[in-house]
């Protein structure tokens, strides 16, 4: 009867093993664009399909050597980057913890003991023996028990609370190797920014310093023609300023230079009193950025992933948090030998085992239960905002860099018709006071004219590279959503035989 009445229990247990409660996950859905169409145009002939971002190594783009070699420095050695790899090892550790609840729990507790029992212990309630007209004493007692006992305990997943658990292990799994592919694509997007300004300000101190030899030729002129009797001292003085003022103009591109060039040292993980970036002037144009359809940012923004992924992991916390109200059933076997003399242990008199069952049913919690299925669901709530957000910030950030390319392009092409200008405005000034038709302040002028449009040209052609840089990494950096659907923890038989 005993037989029958287990095997009938565990006959019910198993038909109720698919039996899972809580809401199944489905992606809501985000606020889109039109999905064929940006809003604002690039400024160029876009003739390439959406995959021709490198995968993996986006920069490549830009046709950059030296660009390349630091990029790959930063994928062996930036510290940030290996933290993000050490939490994904982490949180691969973790799911493997989820799923180990599947299995059944083996454990062994030995022990040793040799004790003596009082000769004045209480009888517990028991009636005084009498033996031969006398009362019976207690007398005290030394023994040994020796105990090898085992236990087994499983957990009848009846409606899901593990399985949850481990579905909400493999969606924070999956969240976090995202979060390492974003922090790989900010971190690559930074050093990419970072160097392409660097660039740009040794073309910015290229101009100043050519700047700087001009003016230098125009104050030996000045002094020429003032120790003839033709200029006066106050054109002197007034060159002499302009020259001073650029050679301090000099020093501050240098400064900023050295900044940029510690950002880099640290991005690439060396330290930056060691760290030396050649010198060499930004002189091309970036290269048109594929941009593929609006609808694909959703699957190319590791950013989005993160978010959508914590959203399936909240969901499951919903699905746990509604578990709270069935039946918590776990079976449990215990077994072992126990003897008081060890060369007896290991005989079948020694023997000793248990069979049993628990089922926990929650009745009255105080709300607690109730209180935790509506934070689950307000968490949930608010991952799906957070996913709207991020989805609606990523249309933005695109949105941004094609306005800025296009504005820049247009910006850049009539700055370099203003450098045109200022250079000719220049040469008309000197043969105008070289003839004595005007006085030495209208060549200051021109010549300090020029200097500040050459700079803003050249600033305008590092704010190109770097807003493209910024595109990319808006667009994904040629990163796919599924490039993390391998990232998940499945139960193995083998984990049975496992500590």
């Amino acid at each position: 009867m005993k037989r029958a009445t287990l095997s009938l229990t565990i006959a019910l247990l198993g038909l109720a093993a698919g039996c899972t409660v809580g809401p199944r996950y489905s992606r809501p859905a985000a606020p889109t664009p039109a999905p064929d169409a940006w809003k604002t145009q690039p400024p160029w002939e876009q003739a390439a399909p959406k995959d021709s971002i490198p995968k993996g190594t986006w920069w490549q783009i830009f046709h950059d050597p030296a660009l390349d070699a630091y990029e790959q420095q930063l994928l062996q050695a930036n510290q940030s980057l290996v933290a993000a790899r050490d939490r994904l090892d982490q949180a691969r550790s973790l799911a493997r913890v989820a799923t180990a609840d599947m299995f059944p729990q083996l454990s062994a507790d030995p022990s040793a003991v040799r004790e003596r029992g009082s000769g004045n212990r209480p009888l517990n309630g028991a009636a005084p023996t009498i033996m031969n007209g006398s009362v019976q004493t207690v007398a005290p007692y030394t023994q040994n028990v020796f105990t090898i006992p085992f236990s087994l305990n499983y957990e009848a997943d009846l409606f899901g609370r593990v399985r949850h658990n481990v579905e909400a292990a493999n969606a924070s799994l999956q969240s976090t190797a995202a979060d390492l592919q974003n922090v790989q694509l900010v971190l690559t997007a930074e050093l990419a920014a970072d160097y392409f300004t660097l660039r740009e300000l040794d073309a910015e101190y290229q101009v100043v310093q050519e700047s700087v030899g001009y003016e230098r030729k125009g104050l030996d002129l000045v002094n020429h023609r003032h120790e003839g009797g033709i200029a006066n001292g106050l054109d002197v003085a007034q060159q002499a300023t302009l020259l001073d003022s650029t050679i301090s103009q000099l020093a501050l591109v240098q400064q900023s230079r050295a900044q940029f060039e510690h950002a880099i040292a640290v991005l690439v993980g060396q330290a930056a009193s060691t760290f030396t970036v050649p010198v060499a002037p930004l002189r091309d144009a970036p290269p048109p950025v594929p941009l593929g359809v609006p609808s694909d940012v959703l699957e190319r923004r590791p950013d989005i992933s993160t978010a959508e992924r914590t959203m399936a992991f909240e969901n499951a916390q919903v699905g746990i948090a509604r578990t709270a109200f069935y039946p918590h059933i776990t079976l449990s076997g215990a077994g072992g030998l126990q003897s008081q003399n060890i060369a007896s242990l290991f005989n079948a008199p020694s023997f000793i085992w248990s069979l049993g069952a628990d089922a926990f049913e929650p009745i009255l919690q105080g709300g607690r239960n109730r209180a935790n299925l509506a934070a689950a669901r307000a968490a949930y709530d608010q991952s799906v905002a957070n996913y709207r957000q991020s989805v609606l910030t990523a249309f933005q950030q695109v949105e941004d860099g094609i306005s800025n390319l296009s504005t820049l392009s247009q910006a850049l092409a009539t700055q370099s018709a203003a450098v045109e200008d200022a250079r000719r405005a220049l040469s008309i000034a000197n043969n105008r006071y070289v003839g004595g038709v005007t006085t030495y302040l209208d060549v200051i002028t021109a010549q300090t004219t020029l200097l500040a449009n050459q700079r803003l040209a050249t600033q305008l052609l590092g704010q190109q590279m770097v807003s493209a840089v910024y595109l990319v990494k808006a667009l994904g950096g040629g990163w796919d959503a599924s490039e993390i659907n391998h990232e998940q923890i499945h139960p193995q038989a083998g984990q049975i035989l496992q500590p």
